[in-house]
């Protein structure tokens, strides 16, 4: 088990639907960390932005991004997440994949698809939380709309990090910074979110706001807006440890199951 836990994450204008582009890319910005970090976290649909024509973009989870993954993940000994449009069993999904320098997989497929933009009409709504237990953290990865759900990302399980990856929009930037804030205080975790930057080709206008917040919900990352960087956030097991003795808030949390 390690007591810290170094995660770099590229905030990143994305290419509209060419995912040899954003993997280029990526390549080139994975390249650029110059320092041994555990995880490099990527933006939702990180090869295509949030694009609604799955049929045109969708891979397999033996395709070019997963093998890409897979090898930069063995290359900088780093575990790589991202989720991408992935076509199983007749459906489309976005999924989230943690992939290990061993080149093991874990997948989540995105629960709460955004109605708004009629992602719920294209992409099939998964189940299962995946709770990813990696160098003695645990990490809990979620997507972009499920931050608006309290429920979903309640800490029931004492995991360490909620991760969030989102294509989420300007003119909804207060919500993203505020609840951030608060899942990362409610559930007593440091709690990261990545956002993309620039504009996609429906004339959504993304500004980033990236950022990771301890367990006091206090930003220990500097806010970039609007800018693409790359940043690099040092957990602390022992913070984890050292408040939640101290103030043993989840100990008071409500007991409940979710059904459907």
């Amino acid at each position: 088990m390690q007591d810290q836990l170094k995660v770099a994450y590229i905030q990143s204008n994305l290419v509209w639907e060419k995912p040899k582009e954003n993997r280029k890319h990526f390549s080139e910005k994975i390249k650029e960390i110059s320092q041994k970090v555990d995880v490099i976290v990527l933006p939702e649909m990180f090869t295509t932005g949030f694009t609604m024509d799955a049929v045109k973009v969708a891979e397999t989870m033996e395709g070019k991004t997963v093998v890409w993954m897979q090898r930069k993940a063995k290359k900088t000994g780093a575990a790589i997440i991202g989720s991408i449009v992935i076509a199983e069993e007749n459906k489309f999904y976005n999924r989230l994949l943690f992939v290990e320098p061993s080149g093991n997989i874990l997948h989540y497929d995105k629960r709460h698809t955004f109605t708004l933009a009629h992602e719920d009409k294209v992409y099939a709504s998964g189940s299962n939380k995946l709770i990813v237990d990696y160098k003695g953290w645990k990490i809990c990865p979620l997507i972009c709309y499920d931050l608006r759900f309290p429920v979903w990302s309640r800490n029931v399980v004492d995991y360490d990090v909620l991760l969030y990856v989102a294509n989420w929009p300007k003119p909804r930037i207060l919500a993203w910074d505020t609840l951030l804030k608060a899942r990362a205080i409610e559930n007593m975790c440091y709690c990261i979110g990545l956002n993309r930057i620039g504009e996609d080709k429906e004339q959504n206008e993304y500004c980033g706001h990236s950022a990771v917040y301890d367990v006091l919900g206090n930003a220990i990352t500097p806010l970039k807006p609007n800018k693409e960087h790359t940043e690099i956030a040092v957990l602390e097991k022992k913070h984890i440890s050292f408040y939640r003795n101290k103030l043993k808030f989840l100990n008071d949390r409500d007991t409940f199951s979710l059904i459907g």
